[in-house]
């Protein structure tokens, strides 16, 4: 594995590489590869950042671009998941033909993809956290990325997910654990604060199963907030998803408070709506779900941006409901 288990958590809770304290503040962004591991996906305006012909190839080479970008520019953090298409072969890929040591490599399993790489497909992904899925899928990923996994998250844990309770899936995953994978959980839906707090419960001979969270935060969706700076004060390293809310935060789709700020600024929106989850004290990681070097130079702008406190209070108001964010987040179209 490129890092120990113990510097790895450093690295995702300080946004810091482990091998030095002099790093550039891009490392406290992360790039997911959910919008560029297969054809469709939810995030808005994929019609114009994708090619028509979305083949395998297609996409693997806009991965690998995506990839050495990041990299180039300070870039320590790549995640994926066992159901974002074929992301994993194409970041295995990218590992074997750059060997990068001081990167962490975080993947998800609880998943599986259906859509035969189609964008039309009834049912993208199927979710089930049971011991055989992680079983199935965790042999997947170790044929992918082999010892370069440092991270193997539960993907979308809600309060009514199994894996909360399945006493013989909290020891193998304390069983993998014990091999050197960190373990971890992302949570999905209106009630991730309630996920986040049972998950923090779970142990395994009296200790923390889990050491990392992945969860849903931006300006329009900050309920978990308050349950994330609990996990982060009992030692878990604190991943963010969605900070841009699929493009709800982005170019002509944000609200215009945020392209106002950034205007003044000399920033793009998602730069703005990114800076702001970055100022989170209890945030490690930010992930950019860039599908373009253009956005992914955008989203690292934000690693620098200083935003004042009557910017940050006019960015606060704009939260909404979780209800009604989730349920627009639901209508988005698979495209």
């Amino acid at each position: 594995m490129p890092f120990s288990l113990p510097r790895a958590l450093d690295f995702l809770r300080a946004g810091e590489t482990p091998a030095s304290s002099a790093t550039p503040p891009a490392c406290r962004l992360g790039l997911g590869l959910a919008a560029v591991g297969r054809p469709g996906y939810i995030n808005l305006g994929r019609d114009r950042d994708l090619p028509a012909d979305r083949t395998v190839e297609a996409l693997r080479a806009r991965s690998h671009e995506l990839l050495d970008a990041a990299y180039a520019q300070g870039v320590r953090y790549f995640d994926t998941a066992r159901s974002y298409g074929r992301a994993e072969e194409f970041l295995a890929g990218w590992l074997t033909a750059r060997p990068a040591a001081d990167v962490v490599i975080g993947s998800k399993w609880g998943y599986t993809y259906t859509a035969d790489w189609r964008t039309d497909a009834e049912r993208h992904e199927v979710k089930d956290h049971t011991v055989a899925t992680y079983e199935r899928q965790r042999a997947e990923t170790a044929a992918l990325l082999g010892d370069r996994l440092d991270l193997y998250q539960i993907h979308s844990v809600t309060p009514d997910s199994p894996a909360l309770t399945d006493k013989e899936l909290h020891a193998r995953l304390a069983e993998a654990a014990a091999e050197g994978v960190t373990i971890g959980f992302s949570t999905s839906g209106p009630a991730q604060a309630e996920a986040i707090r049972a998950a923090l419960a779970v142990t395994v001979d009296g200790a923390p199963l889990f050491r990392t969270v992945q969860s849903t935060y931006n300006v329009l969706e900050t309920s978990a907030g308050p349950a994330l700076a609990e996990a982060h004060d009992a030692g878990l390293a604190v991943i963010v998803k969605e900070g841009v809310a699929n493009g709800r935060l982005t170019g002509p789709h944000a609200p215009e408070a945020v392209r106002d700020i950034a205007a003044r600024a000399g920033l793009g929106a998602d730069a703005v709506a990114l800076a702001y989850v970055l100022r989170q004290p209890w945030a490690g990681v930010v992930l950019s779900g860039a599908a373009t070097t253009g956005q992914l130079s955008s989203n690292l702008r934000a690693a620098v941006a200083d935003l004042d406190e009557e910017q940050l209070a006019r960015l606060a108001a704009l939260t909404e409901e979780p209800a009604a964010y989730w349920e627009r987040r639901g209508q988005l179209p698979w495209q």
